[in-house]
C-alpha cells in the first residue's frame, strides 16, 4: 500500500508540473525549483520528486544540466518517414516542421576501405572523399551521416564550394550527378558504437543505422553511406503487401 501511495504521489507531481508547462506558467527555458523545494511543496520525499523529474526528462521535457539544475524544454515531435521513399535527412526533418541544422562536419580524403570498394565498384585503396556530420532538429542532435564518394567524381566541387544542407542537392547542382535511388540495409548498431554515443542525449536513446548505396540515373553507384538516426525521434515504416 505504501508503494502504491508513493507511485501515486510521483504521478501527481509529474502531472502538476506538466500542466504548468502546457499552460505557460512554466515557460521554455525556465529553471525548475530545487528538489528540496518541490519536496516541501508537495509534502513528499526528495526521492519521489526525483522520480517525477526522471519521467519528465525521459519525455524530453527537461534539460538537465549537471551542477546547474533542470530547465523546461520542448520535446521533439516524432518524425514519420516511409523507408521506401528516397529522400534526404534534411527533407525528412523539415517535413516535420522542425529546423534542420548541423553541429559539426568533417570532410577528408582517404584510401577506399574494403566494404566501400565492394559497394562503389572501385579499386581497394583508391582515393575517396568522406563527409561526416551530425545533424540537428531544433538544435538537438538527431542523426549522424557518414558519406563516402569516389574522389574522381566529386573532388572539384568539394574543393571550390562550401557544402551545407542536402548532399543530394549539392551533388546535383555542383557535380551534375542526380541520385535517383538507393539500396538500403537496416542495422541495429551496438550500443558501444561511438556514433551511437554522439546521439545518446538521453540514457535510453536507441539508434537505427541505414547502410546505403546510392545510384545515379544510369544506375551507377555514386555514394555509399552509414546513416544513423535516433529511434525516439525518427519513425521509419515500409508498406508491405501480399
Amino acid at each position: 500500500m505504501a508503494n502504491q501511495t508513493k507511485v501515486s504521489h510521483y504521478i501527481k507531481i509529474k502531472e502538476s508540473l506538466d500542466a504548468k508547462m502546457k499552460s505557460g506558467e512554466l515557460k521554455l527555458g525556465d529553471r525548475l525549483p530545487a528538489e528540496i523545494e518541490l519536496a516541501h511543496q508537495f509534502q513528499v520525499s526528495r526521492e519521489t520528486v526525483r522520480a517525477a523529474m526522471k519521467q519528465l526528462e525521459l519525455e524530453g521535457k527537461l534539460d538537465v544540466r549537471k551542477g546547474v539544475g533542470r530547465f523546461v524544454k520542448r520535446p521533439l515531435s516524432s518524425i514519420p518517414s516511409s523507408i521506401d521513399r528516397f529522400t534526404s535527412t534534411e527533407e525528412i526533418i523539415r517535413s516535420a516542421g522542425l529546423v534542420e541544422g548541423q553541429l559539426e562536419q568533417y570532410i577528408r580524403t582517404e584510401p577506399c576501405q574494403e566494404e566501400w570498394a565492394q559497394f562503389l565498384k572501385i579499386p581497394l585503396g583508391s582515393p575517396v572523399i568522406v563527409n561526416e556530420r551530425t545533424r540537428t532538429a531544433n538544435e538537438e542532435p538527431v542523426a549522424h551521416n557518414i558519406n563516402i564518394m569516389p574522389l574522381a567524381l566529386v573532388e572539384q566541387a568539394f574543393q571550390t564550394k562550401t557544402f551545407t544542407g542536402s548532399l543530394l542537392r549539392f551533388l546535383e547542382v555542383e557535380c551534375g550527378i542526380r541520385l535517383t535511388g538507393a539500396n538500403t540495409e537496416l542495422v541495429v548498431p551496438h550500443h558501444t558504437d561511438p556514433i551511437c554515443r554522439k546521439l545518446q542525449v538521453k540514457r535510453d536513446t536507441t539508434v537505427l543505422m541505414m547502410k546505403q548505396i546510392h545510384f545515379d540515373q544510369q544506375h551507377m553507384p555514386v555514394l555509399f553511406s552509414y546513416d544513423y538516426y535516433r529511434n525516439d525521434v525518427f519513425q521509419f515504416w515500409v508498406n508491405r503487401r501480399r
